[in-house]
């Protein structure tokens, strides 16, 4: 496990034929995830892959936003359709809501990711008459939530189609949810046959909510409440006051108010290393520093001897490990141990895990750049969301690190030459389909080329999160 782990951390820069823009953009911080979809083509024997159907759709966005619980850990993903085709898209016919849906269902599956997943959930918003369609049966029911949604026409299915679709679904193991019943009256005879209700938190008061969800827990005491579009702490904290018991939206990388706090002694020792690291000092000044702290030196030992464990005897020395290792790696091995010291605080592992998805998909858009060049890109990447992180104001946390020069001109100014990249993935997190046209073109790639890296870095950081906790 550990070699697999070192070989995706050090070892799997992609080949340079992906990218060779380097020009100069900025844009603020976004949340969410956005994923320029691959538009599969559909087979001949589906009822809705006519051309004259295609041709007036563009290129569309799949959208993943993380779903916390009430431990604010990550529990599941929800993949839509990117917001401004899909508002676009609901003023037609379910003819084009069906296509839309199938094309969302065909590349999730060809992504591939469900076996990264482990325990969480994808949940997927789908047309309340698209239940039969045969595609659904390709998403794993153990991870796999249907929110149904309705097309506001005369054209919705009957109260007992919906029904017996909605059984014929949870008899298969997946789950279905529907939104707020009261709100949508429509869906009303079908809550005790779901297992989650979706509630956008603008629409809900604190009269109201209260009243909704206690109405809700006395008829299906079973069911999750998923309230959505949470763009701020304050928005968490009121859904979970009254009674919301999964929870979507921006707030997850929000930034408050924070004051410098004592971070312990690990997070010095880690800053000390890596501001030796900056200043190029000899080895032996950076094992001085190690052995100021046991537990960092023990792990990089089991690292280097679990990951290469082709040498023919075991490492014990710690100047051994950092030339076997090199300076490089060696430095985003630190990083990586500084972002993950303050884990256990409310949203750190959500954002720590958004952070990784920015960084490996930076890196993964500048492969013809050179290697530390690579390395500086990963770590802006990683280090954009660094107070969000430590709870700690930006600049402080970046001086702490002692970040400067492009790194830190990327990320505080969107300047520099590292701030197309970051620009880019920001925009892939905005679920604004113009604005990742926009910063793709900047950085010299097509938005399809975008699309594949941004799904690689996340399956790249599902499947070393899996290693990381196996």
């Amino acid at each position: 496990m550990l070699k697999s782990l070192f070989h995706r951390l050090f070892h799997r820069f992609p080949s340079p034929e992906k990218s060779d823009a380097r020009v100069d953009a900025s844009a603020p911080d976004s949340p969410g995830a956005g994923i320029p979809a691959q538009q599969d083509p559909l087979n001949e024997e589906s009822s809705l892959a006519g051309a004259s159907s295609i041709e007036n759709i563009e290129a569309s966005i799949i959208c993943r936003e993380a779903i916390l619980d009430r431990q604010q850990k990550i529990v599941g993903y929800q993949f839509s359709l990117q917001k401004a085709v899909h508002a676009r898209v609901r003023v037609q016919n379910r003819r084009i809501l069906h296509l839309y849906a199938e094309v969302l269902v065909r590349n999730l599956v060809q992504a591939n990711i469900f076996p990264l997943l482990g325990q969480r959930s994808i949940f997927l918003e789908i047309p309340d008459s698209f239940l039969d369609h045969p595609c659904l049966t390709q998403l794993p029911p153990a991870n796999t939530f249907f929110i149904l949604s309705s097309a506001g026409d005369s054209n919705a299915p009957e109260h007992d189609h919906l029904l017996s679709g909605v059984r014929a679904l949870r008899k298969l193991g997946y789950r279905v949810g529907i939104p707020d019943p009261l709100a949508m009256p429509a869906y009303f005879h079908l809550l005790s046959e779901i297992d989650l209700i979706s509630m956008q938190a603008s629409q809900v008061d604190i009269d109201k909510g209260d009243k909704v969800i206690d109405f809700i827990l006395r008829k299906v005491p079973h069911v999750s409440i998923l309230a959505h579009s949470l763009s701020g702490i304050e928005d968490f904290n009121f859904c979970h006051e009254i009674g919301a018991t999964l929870f979507q939206g921006p707030f997850i990388v929000s930034r408050e108010r924070w004051q410098k706090a004592d971070l312990g002694s690990n997070f010095t020792h880690l800053t000390m290393l890596l501001k030796k690291l900056q200043q190029d000092v000899e080895t032996n000044e950076i094992v001085s520093i190690f052995k100021q702290d046991a537990a960092i030196t023990l792990r990089l030992l089991r690292y280097i001897n679990s990951a290469a464990n082709g040498l023919r005897e075991q490492v014990t020395s710690i100047g051994h490990a950092i030339t076997l290792l090199g300076r490089l790696p060696l430095q985003r091995w630190l990083m990586l141990l500084l972002c993950s010291c303050n884990r256990n605080q409310p949203r750190a592992a959500a954002v720590l895990e958004t952070a990784l998805v920015r960084a490996r998909f930076m890196e993964l858009i500048s492969a013809s750049w050179t290697v530390p060049e690579r390395e500086a890109i990963f770590l802006t990447g990683l280090l954009s969301l660094i107070d969000v992180i430590l709870r700690q104001p930006i600049e402080l946390a970046l001086e702490a690190l002692f970040i400067d020069g492009d790194i830190r001109d990327a990320i505080l100014h969107g300047q520099g030459v590292y701030a197309p990249l970051l620009a880019l993935a920001r925009a892939c997190e905005s679920m604004d389909m113009n604005r990742i046209i926009s910063a793709a073109e900047l950085c010299g790639i097509h938005p399809e080329q975008a699309s594949a890296c941004y799904m690689d870095a996340l399956s790249w950081t599902l499947a070393l999160q899996q290693e990381v906790s196996d």
